[in-house]
């Protein structure tokens, strides 16, 4: 097997890079934890729109670029390991475009994809609810046709990026006679619409990063439905798969694990045997993790879902990121539980900040043990009861 990369794509690593790089000199953001889903800079959007970078693997018809996936992963990977501030376009460019490019009528297509593609078209993701958080064949949601429209009534929690967001990628109950999987419809909703309302919620590391969305009577026309009606579990799955590939979650804290490992050489801990064990196995840990989620980028060169695939990066890499999160606070003692801001802390408070986020990092875009039946079922191929 070939793990090298291709001129191009190491001119393309190269090239991300040192945009990234200049953005830091110039003093426009820091590097940050997280920052994937929660540092908004429209700014830096239309920037990285102007180099071509959303929507990177879409036909060129639509604004893309018809890359491939691996090339989107090298982007995807040097954003993160950089904390860039790229939640504006991440939704849309990671997975709702990716959903309409799939489902979506040529008018949704026309409409929406080049206005992700030049970071114009911000998305928050409307899926979990108070009662359906990783079973969201439960949720209850509704959307009854009237006319040339559908009504809309319910609430959806941990709605990510929502504070920001001009548009939602919303999943709702267009039946409810049939069985629940079959039920659910996907819409584009427009956070403008009357009727909508947005709570922010703040989670324990004190950023908002997330709404409770509620729907009284929001009409959405028709044309805004994606795909078939009532396949929209379906259809979600599908989105899952490419959400779930794990880099977001191995590396969305790679700036703290970078930083300690700097910290652990200036301060000469990495002479210390214990220390200098834990970070050594970080790093194989990080190595390994990045192999499974490049076998994901390269399934879906073959064309087919990365399911299982998905399933089992994405587990290991929750597990790598609380680790690190782990390690990060043995390293600085008692300094790491000091929050940013503080005149003491070091590390910019990433280290605290880490460790209380690691907390969720295992229920985000589907809970560990999800994961592993889907990896038991699908990819070992074990019975299901």
């Amino acid at each position: 097997m070939d793990f090298s990369f291709t001129e191009e794509q190491n001119k393309l690593r190269q090239e991300v890079r040192n945009f990234l790089e200049e953005e830091i000199k110039k003093g426009y953001w820091e590097p940050a934890c997280d920052a994937w889903v929660q540092s908004f800079d429209t700014g830096f959007t239309k920037r990285v729109a102007q180099r071509g970078w959303i929507g990177l693997t879409w036909p060129k018809e639509y604004g893309g670029q018809g890359r491939n996936h691996v090339d989107r992963l090298i982007l995807t990977e040097e954003m993160l390991r950089y904390g860039a501030p790229a939640a504006c376009h991440w939704f849309g460019d990671r997975q709702v475009g990716g959903a309409i490019l799939s489902f979506g009528s040529e008018e949704l297509k026309k409409e929406f994809l080049p206005r992700i593609v030049k970071g114009e078209a911000y998305f928050g993701l409307g899926m979990s609810e108070p009662g359906a958080g990783s079973d969201l064949a439960s949720l209850q949601t509704k959307a009854v046709e009237d006319g040339d429209y559908y009504v809309i009534n319910g609430q959806k929690t941990w709605a990510s990026c929502a504070s920001f967001a001009n548009y939602f990628d919303v999943y709702a109950r267009t039946d409810p006679e049939v069985p629940r999987h079959r039920g659910i419809s996907e819409f584009i909703v427009d956070a403008k619409s009357p009727g909508l309302s947005r709570i922010p919620m703040t989670d324990i590391t004190g950023t908002e990063a997330w709404n409770d969305i509620f729907f009284d009577n929001v009409r959405v026309h028709k044309r805004y439905l994606v795909g078939e009606k009532n396949r929209g579990f379906y259809q979600v799955l599908h989105q899952l798969d490419y959400e779930r590939s794990g880099m977001e979650r191995l590396m969305g804290n790679y700036p703290l694990f970078e930083a300690i490992i700097q910290f652990a050489k200036e301060n000469k801990l990495s002479q210390e045997p214990v220390i200098r064990n834990k970070l050594a196995q970080l790093q194989i840990e990080f190595e390994v993790g990045r192999l499974l989620i490049y076998r994901v980028a390269l399934v879906m060169e073959e064309g087919r879902a990365p399911n299982w695939e998905s399933a089992m990066s994405k587990a290991y890499s929750t597990e790598f990121e609380n680790h690190l999160a782990g390690v990060a606070m043995e390293v600085l003692g008692p300094y790491g539980q000091l929050m940013s801001g503080s005149k003491l802390v070091p590390l910019r408070g990433m280290a605290s900040h880490s460790y209380l986020g690691s907390k969720g990092y295992s229920l985000q875009a589907g809970t560990t043990e999800i994961l592993k039946n889907i990896l038991a079922v699908r990819g070992l191929r074990l019975p299901s009861s």
